[in-house]
């Protein structure tokens, strides 16, 4: 039996970084935005960060309006930041497909699919370094 969800759920990956994004959230109050707990201020400090997660939210003129509300896990500071903000562009995307096109433009639906490579066998603890060959 499906439960009745009054919330829209989004999923934003980003190399170690999961970012479960939730609109709608009836614990919080309109305009609020938590992250893991703490409001998005706290957890990612400073200017530059807070231009980045409000950017989708700037763009669709819905700053202040959507009480949302993120669980992130994994990967470092800058890492969880970008999975954040793409679980916010695609639950946008999801609650107005007019918002779509505006962050598919900005770049804010694109997928950042880059991790890091895999250390091989006998290079030296690294991914790509070889050992060093003798010159005769």
């Amino acid at each position: 039996m499906a439960k009745n969800t009054n919330y829209i759920l989004a999923v934003g990956r980003r190399k170690r970084a999961v970012a479960r994004v939730r609109f709608g959230d009836k614990s919080l109050k309109k305009g609020d935005f938590m992250v893991n707990g703490k409001s998005a201020a706290e957890y990612f400090k400073g200017k530059v960060y807070q231009t980045l997660y409000e950017k989708p939210f700037k763009l669709t003129e819905t700053l202040g309006k959507i009480a949302v509300n993120v669980s992130v896990s994994g990967g470092g500071p800058k890492g969880q930041l970008q999975a954040t903000v793409l679980g916010i562009a695609r639950a946008l995307s999801k609650s107005e497909e007019k918002f779509k096109k505006t962050l598919r433009d900005n770049g804010l639906l694109t997928v950042d699919q880059r991790v890091r490579e895999r250390r091989k066998v006998g290079t030296g603890g690294k991914a790509r370094r070889q050992k060093q060959s003798p010159k005769r």
